[in-house]
Order: C-alpha cells, then sequence, then structure tokens
C-alpha cells in the first residue's frame, strides 16, 4: 500500500523549510559525496539533481556561512530554480536573487552584495566578473546545472577558473543527467570546471529505482509515400551535380550524395585554405558548398517532416533570394531546374507526412486509455507549429518554443513559456508540442508518453527527452522512423551513443582516484581545497554521509542531534568572512578599462583571469581599452580595418580623432595576419592610412598576431603607465561635435579632396576659411605644401558654376 503524504519522511535541517523536501536516501548519500570535494553528479532527469545542490548549500551555509551561486543555462531554468530555492530554504527570500541579461549591471553589483544565494544565467556573470562588479571571494557552493556545456568558450569553463583562483573556500557541484558521450568528454567536463570525484547513480540503482518505471523505448516504422521520395530524389540529383564539382576542385573524394555533415565541413575547411591562399576556387567553392547544405537540409526536411515543412523552407529560400545582399547561392538555387521541379510537387502534394496521422494516433490512443499527458519533441519549429494545429483538431494541444522570432514564426517570451508550463501542469491541457527548448531540466511534469516526431542523434538529448517519463508510474517513449531516410541512420547513432555514455559512466562510477590521475596536474592543483581547510578525505566522506543521513532524524525520533555550539561558530565565520570581503586590496595593481562590445573578444576575459590584473567593463564613448589618464587604444582586427578603408559605417580616422581630442597618447592596435593581403586593397593606401593615422593624428599604430597577443600588449603597456609612470586611469571624453577649429580644417580639406595636411597649412597662411576661399591661384601657392595643380583644382571647385 502506497504511503501516504503525511506517512512520506521529510528531510529535516535548521536551513530548510520543514517539511518540504521528501527524504530520499540516494540524494542524501550524493550530497554526502559532494559535500566533500568538488563533483559531477550524474543523475536521470527528474529524479532530484537540484535537490541534491540544496543540500550541499544548506550544509555550507550552516558550517562556512558566504554565498550560494547557481548557474543555468537559459532564463526559465533560473527563474525555476530560483522559485523552488525560495521555497525551499528558511532564508529571506529578498537575500535569494535572480540574474539574468534583464537585470541592469548596476543593479547586480548592489543586490550581489547582500544576497546569499545568486541564481544565474552563466554569460551574465562572466560579464560581471570581466567587469569587476562580483567577487567570488565569499563563494562557499558553486553549482554548473546542465554542466555538459562546460566545453570550449562555454561561459560555465571561464567562471570556474575565476571561482577556483578567487574564492577563499571553493566547492563546485555539477549536474547532468548526460554529461558526455564518452570518457573523453566527461574528463573534459571535470578539467574544466575543476572536478575530481564523480557520482553516478542509474535507474537499475536499488535506491533510485523505487522512484523509477520502465520506459522500454519503442520505434514505430513510417513508410514514406513514393511523391515524397521522388521530391527527395529530385533534390538529390542536384546534391550530386554540386559535388561533383568540388569533387573537381579536389577538396572532396565521392560525390556520393549520402555525404556527412562531418565531410561536408571537413570540405569547408578546404575551401578556407584556398581563400587563404588568395585562389579564386575557394570563393567559388564555398558558394557551391552552400549550396549542398541547403539541399541536404531540404532533403532531411522532406524526408522526415513532410511536404508542408518542406514549402515553408522553400519559401524562405525565395524570400532569401529576392531580399538586397542575397546569396549567390540561394539565387542559383531557387534557378535550378530540378530545384523548381521539386518545389512544383511539393505544391502539387496534397497529403500530409503519414508521421502526423501516427503521432494523432498515439496521443489520442494515450489519452483514451487513461493517460493524461503527451509530450512530442521535434527539431524544427515549422514542425511544431503544423503538428499543434493538426492535433488541435482532435485534443488540447499546445506548442513550446524559443524567445527569438525566425521568419515566419514568432517565438515565445519568457512569461509566456511559464504560462504554458504552468498550465500544462495543471492538467489544463493535454498535449504539449515542443522544440528542443524543454530538453534541458526545465520543470516538466511527468508525461504517459513521449513522442520523438524524429529521431535524435546526440546522446545527451535523448536521454534529456526520455527523462520525462517514467518518474512515477511506468511510461512510454515512441521514436518515429521515416524507413529508408536518415531518420533510420540517426535513430541508430543514437542508440549507440546513449549505451556508449552509460557504460562510460558506469566505469567512472566512485572512481575519483582515477579521474584525478587523467586530470592535468595543473587542474588538479586548481581543484584542490586549500590545505588549511581540508580534511581527511576518508573521514570526511563518512562525516558528512552520517550529518547528511542525520536530515530525517528529527521527524522519525523527534529529536535534534546538530547542537547550537556548531551553529555559533557558523555565525562567527560568517562575520569574519563578511568583514575581511569588505577590505579593501592594499595591492592595488594595474586596472585595464575594457568596452562592453569588445566582449565578443577574449580579451578582457583573458585580462581579468591574470594576477596583479583587474579588469572593468563600461560603454566606452571613444576607444576600446583605456590603460591610463592619457592612453586609449582602439583595436582593430586587419578584417575590421581594411572594411573601414572600403566603405565601412564609420572610418577609422573618425574613430580615432575622437580617441585623439581626449586622450594625449591615443594607440590603435591592428591585430591578426595578412595585412597586405585579405582584401583588394592596393599596399599604398594602406600604407597611406597607416602614415595618416600617426602623422595626422598622432596615433601610435602596433601590430600583434591575435587576441592573445593583444591582451599581452595591453598589459604591457598598462603596466608601464600606471606603474612605471605612476599613471591613473581615467576615462573621459564623449563622441561629440568637431571644435571650431576642426571644422574648418573639415571645411577647407574637402575642397577637391586635398586632406587634413593641406588644410590646416591653409589655414595657418591665411586665418580663416573665407580667407581660403577668396584667395587666388597665386597667393594659395604661397601655403607650405600647396603647388601648381593643387591650387588650380580648389580654384575650380570655389569658382566654378554649379551646374547639376
Amino acid at each position: 500500500m502506497a504511503a501516504t503524504d503525511e506517512q512520506i519522511p521529510r528531510v529535516d535541517h535548521p536551513l530548510l523549510t520543514p517539511g518540504f523536501i521528501e527524504r530520499r536516501l540516494y540524494q542524501i548519500q550524493l550530497a554526502g559525496k559532494a559535500k566533500t570535494a568538488h563533483t559531477l553528479v550524474c543523475l536521470p532527469t527528474g529524479l532530484g539533481k537540484t535537490t541534491v545542490s540544496l543540500l550541499v548549500t544548506a550544509e555550507r551555509f550552516n558550517d562556512l556561512g558566504g554565498k550560494s551561486l547557481f548557474l543555468a543555462p537559459t532564463k526559465p531554468l533560473v527563474e525555476q530554480h530560483a522559485e523552488f530555492y525560495r521555497d525551499a530554504l528558511e532564508i529571506p527570500d529578498e537575500e535569494i536573487v535572480v540574474f539574468t541579461g534583464e537585470v541592469r549591471p548596476d543593479d547586480r553589483a548592489a543586490l550581489w552584495d547582500d544576497a546569499r544565494v545568486v541564481i544565474a544565467t552563466p554569460q551574465v556573470i562572466e560579464n560581471d566578473l570581466v567587469g569587476g562588479r562580483i567577487s567570488l571571494a565569499e563563494v562557499t557552493h558553486l553549482t554548473f546545472d546542465e554542466c555538459h556545456r562546460a566545453t570550449g568558450d562555454y561561459s560555465y569553463v571561464y567562471i570556474a577558473e575565476r571561482y577556483h583562483g578567487d574564492a577563499n573556500d571553493p566547492l563546485v557541484t555539477g549536474m547532468s543527467a548526460s554529461p558526455g558521450g564518452d570518457e573523453e568528454a566527461i574528463l573534459e567536463v571535470c578539467e574544466n570546471l575543476g572536478i575530481t570525484e564523480v557520482e553516478v547513480m542509474t535507474e537499475d540503482d536499488s535506491d533510485v529505482a523505487e522512484y523509477t518505471h520502465d520506459t522500454e523505448v519503442e520505434w514505430k516504422r513510417i513508410q514514406v509515400p513514393e511523391e515524397i521520395i521522388e521530391i527527395r530524389d529530385a533534390l538529390n540529383e542536384v546534391i550530386k551535380d554540386r559535388l561533383e564539382k568540388l569533387k573537381e576542385m579536389g577538396v572532396i573524394g565521392s560525390a556520393r550524395v549520402d555525404v556527412s555533415r562531418k565531410e561536408l565541413f571537413g570540405v569547408r575547411s578546404e575551401l578556407q585554405k584556398l581563400i587563404q591562399n588568395d585562389q579564386s576556387e575557394g570563393y567559388t567553392g564555398m558558394s557551391i558548398h552552400a549550396e549542398v547544405m541547403k539541399l541536404k537540409h531540404a532533403v532531411e526536411v522532406v524526408e522526415s517532416q513532410g511536404v508542408e515543412a518542406l514549402e515553408a523552407y522553400f519559401e524562405r529560400l525565395r524570400n532569401e533570394a529576392r531580399s538586397s545582399g542575397a546569396s549567390k547561392a540561394s539565387q542559383r538555387l531557387v534557378s535550378e531546374a530540378k530545384v523548381r521541379e521539386a518545389m512544383r510537387r511539393a505544391d502539387e502534394y496534397d497529403d500530409l507526412h503519414p508521421k502526423l496521422s501516427e503521432t494523432r494516433r498515439l496521443a489520442i490512443e494515450t489519452l483514451v486509455e487513461g493517460g493524461s499527458r503527451v509530450i512530442v519533441f521535434t527539431e524544427y519549429r515549422d514542425t511544431a507549429e503544423t503538428l499543434t494545429e493538426f492535433l488541435s483538431e482532435h485534443v488540447d494541444a499546445r506548442r513550446f518554443v524559443g524567445q527569438g522570432d525566425k521568419e515566419g514564426s514568432s517565438g515565445m517570451t519568457q512569461k509566456q513559456q511559464k504560462e504554458v508550463l504552468d498550465a500544462f501542469r495543471t492538467g489544463e491541457f493535454e498535449v504539449l508540442v515542443s522544440t528542443s527548448v524543454a530538453e534541458e531540466g526545465l520543470d516538466v511534469p511527468e508525461v504517459d508518453l513521449v513522442l520523438f516526431y524524429e529521431p535524435v542523434p546526440t546522446a545527451i538529448r535523448s536521454i534529456q527527452r526520455k527523462g520525462r517519463t517514467g518518474r512515477q508510474d511506468e511510461g512510454r517513449v515512441v521514436v518515429l522512423l521515416a524507413e529508408d531516410t536518415r531518420d533510420e541512420a540517426y535513430f541508430w547513432i543514437s542508440r549507440r551513443r546513449e549505451k556508449e555514455m552509460e557504460s562510460e559512466l558506469r566505469k567512472l562510477k566512485g572512481v575519483a582516484s582515477e579521474v584525478e590521475e587523467q586530470l592535468d596536474p595543473s587542474q588538479r592543483q586548481l581543484a584542490d581545497f586549500d590545505a588549511e581547510g581540508a580534511r581527511n578525505e576518508e573521514s570526511e566522506v563518512d562525516d558528512l554521509a552520517h550529518g547528511l543521513e542525520s536530515y530525517g532524524s528529527k521527524a522519525e525520533d523527534g529529536s535534534d542531534d546538530r547542537g547550537g555550539e556548531d551553529e555559533e561558530k557558523a555565525e562567527e565565520t560568517r562575520d569574519t568572512d563578511d568583514a575581511e570581503a569588505a577590505t579593501p586590496d592594499p595591492d592595488g595593481g594595474i586596472e585595464i578599462v575594457a568596452d562592453q562590445r569588445e566582449l565578443d573578444a577574449t580579451i578582457a576575459r583573458d585580462l581579468s583571469t591574470r594576477e596583479g590584473i583587474t579588469t572593468r567593463l563600461e560603454t566606452l564613448e571613444v576607444g576600446d581599452y583605456v590603460l591610463s589618464d592619457r592612453v586609449a587604444v582602439e583595436r582593430k582586427s586587419v578584417t575590421d580595418f581594411l572594411a573601414t578603408l572600403v566603405g565601412g559605417d564609420r572610418s577609422v580616422f573618425e574613430q580615432v580623432g575622437d580617441m585623439a581630442r581626449f586622450y594625449s597618447r591615443p594607440v590603435v592596435i591592428i591585430e591578426g595576419e595578412g595585412l597586405y593581403e585579405e582584401r583588394n586593397v592596393h599596399p599604398n593606401a594602406i600604407r597611406g592610412a597607416l602614415a595618416s593615422l600617426a602623422i595626422d593624428f598622432g596615433a601610435s599604430v602596433l601590430r600583434t598576431e591575435d587576441e592573445a597577443d593583444t591582451a599581452d600588449l595591453l598589459a604591457v603597456i598598462a603596466g608601464r603607465e600606471q606603474e612605471a609612470a605612476d599613471r591613473e586611469v581615467s576615462v573621459h571624453g564623449r563622441k561629440s561635435s568637431k571644435t571650431l577649429a576642426e571644422q574648418q580644417e573639415y571645411v577647407v580639406g574637402s575642397i577637391a579632396d586635398i586632406g587634413p595636411v593641406t588644410a590646416r597649412s591653409l589655414l595657418a597662411e591665411f586665418g580663416s576659411v573665407e580667407a581660403v576661399l577668396t584667395a587666388s591661384e597665386e597667393e594659395l601657392m604661397e601655403a607650405e605644401g600647396v603647388g601648381e595643380v593643387t591650387a588650380d583644382r580648389i580654384r575650380e571647385v570655389v569658382a566654378s558654376r554649379y551646374d547639376s
């Protein structure tokens, strides 16, 4: 007989809302391990990873005080976690704050100081760290939700590096239902987050099995109509023709139409090499490659989604081809005879893809047999809208898509997303049709059927989706497979990757020492606790497992074995930590101010991690970086620099002119290689521009190889200015109207395009614009640098009759 709500044991803790958290042994055990070391917690979706993190946070608050930072990749997730923490923690709601891009930076800085729990998107925290608005020194627990994202340049990686370097007593918890496809991927996440322990629980573990039910995957084979096959084959003929052209260029070995995306990415790399070598074939090949990618997508759409989705895609292609600045690839495709034939066939096909009717049948069958909720996942927003409209004729269905608007398809605001999920939870409608937005961590309620409209080739996404069923009752997962299409290949790839992931997780389960051995030595050192605060690992595991085990004791026997002495010590620690955090740094150091828009580059982020350097973000009116009261820097990549010479939105001369008005030592950094090779600009034009920057504007023009080299140079200049020359950083100057003298130079310099140098010479000679304009040719030649040809051109422009 099932336990009633009153009989279910609850977690008891001085910082947790009484009776709010159900006491589950596996969560207690995971929290016990995560309390002792930087830990990756792997637990199936819907089984309470967030609760594990909450238990660790409560213990850290009790032992050390400080702050807790919880990072989640999307705004809806952030809001969801904040709601849970406010319900679960016995601290004032105003001390649990949300940081997203919708909160102003200045407001975030003030909120951070007073908050005990900050729940945020990682990009916001990254910006605040780079800008020096917040400090991680007091953060005693940092949680990375959906931590499998911690690869490459994702913000999690930078934040983890800063946390381990800045925090007084760091502890990291990474959470994911699916941290990677193989051991290498899992280890990469561990290294990037400074994690040394991996704790895995699956549905097979006895403690977890009690809370799950079987979710066997069924796959339904769908026969594709002949008309759809004919459309596909027509598109494949064009793909084959384009691949033959790429083969002739020597960038691909075969023209088979089932070429993989990986191979096509390799082709793109080869074409980029040709472009870098200034070979025109590279540009031609890149355009052909774009055609192939568009056609491959069209084939995939018609096979797995249907003709209606293909028509929507074709319509976007036609609009794209008609737009200003349309790519040649789009224009060629819509005029290609065989593509136009495919379009005609699509227009004539009146039937729906058989997947639609199968989806309807399965949804109705589930609901008739007593089910209450169904989720249908699809890769494409067009299909989500088609499915929602089609299903709504028979059941109550609503769509759930991302926030961005796309052509012909409006996104959903965060408020709309929340309203739809709330309505789904409370049973206001029966079928949710969702794109990938519902995959990661959102508290979508348990459902009776999860239907994949097409297979998902990525193990992570497949596991996330299946996690939506089988939490409380036996659920069902169905994958629709269009026969003899890429659907089948994707499905088998997904199955193989899931099995590989499960195998690797089991190998890693409980073997923290082996994981640590494989980490880079510097990463292990980064992840270590401060030696002064470390205890014997083995005894700590036992102690904490016992301590967390005691969470439920009060509810069961009426006693609480946590003494008041520990709470007093914790309070003392909090007071001490707060006092230390408020003390200014006596050592000073170098400060570099970066423009907010420079965050697209890694330079400010790189500088912010360097010892002795503080970065600050501002919206600079002039320059990209300020290094002292007299040095500002305008950074240009080679591509950007050359673009300003051939008609960019705002020429580099205007930008440097603005900068030179307010900083006596303006610097221009040109970053990258190929200054004289990248674009069709005559070398003498480039040399002339460099000379003008140096002579006319008094700017120092420096070259760097890449962003890392630029960061090194900025650090050196700032060091010389602030330490050697003892100058302070001062942000001043705004783009403003030109001074009177500059306006006079501009007017005279524009006559016959004589330029600023000759303009200054003429104004110095004659004293006013009026005098220059009324001077004779002989008088003009008396000015330094003005010869007969220039004087004649000026008189011709000034004296000739205007004729439109």
